[in-house]
């Protein structure tokens, strides 16, 4: 197996790599200006039905829905056994074990079984306190966002969270913004 490392942006480099030449790709987890990671795009290419919004841009904050996002917040941080993708940036929904981003996606997919609308989910891009690369699940809600993280056993508010988000996802999770 060959090994090749990207430090840029570049998708079709790295499609071919992967699909053609079989090669694994290397990208660090991190926000690129307007463009969402690499390792997102890689995802969205192999499961495109999966990126697309659909519905409603928030959510009403109920008292049914906020207890929906707690339990899918225990239960997917339960369920997966953390493991690092080491120099890959590989996002999956259905592992077993992962990374901040394989939790983010197996909550979002969960969340849009049990019918949140995948229009008020997004996808956001912060570091840690330690100042990792990380990303967690908003859910954009009428009363404020609430951030779901493998980090944390409760879901918060943005605001009491102590992240800045960098860049997130809007819509689609091929829309990404970036923020100052």
């Amino acid at each position: 197996m060959h090994h090749i490392v990207f430090r840029g942006n570049s998708i079709f480099a790295a499609c071919i790599a992967t699909f053609v030449l079989g090669f694994s790709v290397t990208v660090p987890v991190q926000a690129a200006g307007s463009r969402p990671p690499l390792g997102l795009q890689l995802f969205c290419l192999q499961h495109s039905e999966q990126c697309r919004a659909t519905g409603q841009s928030t959510v009403a904050a109920s008292q049914g829905l906020v207890q929906l996002v707690q339990t899918v917040n225990r239960r997917v941080n339960g369920a997966i056994t953390p493991r690092s993708d080491g120099n890959l940036d590989r996002w999956s929904a259905t592992g077993r074990s992962g990374d901040c981003e394989d939790y983010v996606l197996a909550k979002r997919t969960a969340l849009i079984a049990q019918g949140v609308p995948s229009g008020a989910l997004r996808i956001g891009y912060t570091k840690t306190r330690q100042g990792e690369g990380h990303v967690v699940l908003i859910v954009q809600t009428g009363a404020g966002e609430y951030v779901l993280d493998n980090l944390s056993t409760s879901i918060k508010l943005l605001a009491d969270t102590g992240y800045r988000i960098e860049s997130s996802s809007r819509g689609g999770l091929l829309d990404w913004w970036t923020f100052d």
